[in-house]
């Protein structure tokens, strides 16, 4: 619990010095301000960040005593086929980072046939959600769960897959995210307990579309809302990933396997059947 909090304030720490930053640069601009100033709270924001990283790591480590913790099976949170980007089977953190919980998150897009997801490009700098096949797709209980958080109040922006939006998304969008915390960077979400210690989340999704509320339980296989392009997102997806808990900004990530799919790697398409809704009762 010491340790839990520890991180807690450092991440909250971190995201103040963030903020004191972008501060000082807009004041700049209206008073004189030394150069120095606006510098130090980022150094600070860069230690503090990576010191977190770190504790996570050190802490997953230590958990695992060394070896790698053992995959929990759930269904597939989606039907269709896809393609898996940024997967645990290529590299972790598959996201470059712990924090969050997501050490072993994975995204994946929509891809029905070649060619119906829009490439990556120059222009247009953007496009509407609607013209991706991932947007609207349900998403689905990967086990009989009890609904514990859920989200779906902030808005669906348009894409990122250009190099310009790219670039804004990192440089700029990404650490405004940052500072608002989990509930910005992830977006809408749910989040769902599994039982065992085992936390299920998915975020990204559609705004209003949730149909399932906390406290509710939920059968494999149940709808329970839409993928969307909320939060820190570059195009309509679904980033999903397993915790030891229910809060992202304490929970270490947990190893998952799909039943029947395994965890597909990047650039790997899969088919996920259907699975068969728990009977009521």
């Amino acid at each position: 619990m010491k340790s839990i909090s520890m991180r807690k304030l450092s991440e909250q720490a971190a995201r103040l010095c963030l903020f004191a930053f972008f501060a000082v640069v807009t004041a700049s601009y209206f008073v004189d301000i030394p150069y120095w100033c606006g510098w130090v709270p980022f150094g600070l924001w860069v230690v503090l960040a990576f010191g977190v990283n770190r504790r996570a790591a050190r802490a997953a480590a230590k958990s695992s005593a060394g070896a790698v913790p053992e995959a929990v099976e759930v269904a597939a949170p989606v039907t269709g086929r896809w393609k898996a980007l940024n997967s645990p089977a290529d590299k972790v953190p598959s996201h470059g980072t712990r924090s969050y919980g997501q050490a072993y998150a994975i995204d994946i897009v929509a891809e029905p046939e070649p060619g119906a997801r829009p490439g990556f490009g120059w222009w247009p700098l953007v496009r509407r959600n609607e013209d991706f096949p991932a947007f609207g797709a349900p998403l689905l209980a990967v086990a009989d769960a009890t609904v514990v958080r859920t989200d779906d109040r902030q808005r669906d922006h348009l894409s990122r897959t250009s190099w310009p939006a790219a670039i804004y998304m990192l440089a700029v969008e990404g650490a405004v995210r940052v500072l608002g915390g989990a509930r910005r960077v992830v977006g809408n979400h749910v989040i769902l307990d599994l039982g065992d210690g085992t936390y299920a989340l998915y975020a990204h999704v559609r705004r209003g579309s949730l149909a399932v509320r906390t406290g509710d339980r939920v059968r494999a296989g149940q709808p329970l809302g839409q993928c969307g392009d909320s939060g820190n997102s570059s195009e309509p997806h679904v980033h999903f990933q397993l915790m030891d808990g229910e809060d992202p900004e304490t929970a270490t990530g947990v190893p998952f396997t799909w039943r029947g799919i395994g965890v597909p790697a990047n650039g790997e398409l899969f088919d996920a059947a259907a699975p068969a809704e728990t009977p009521a009762g």
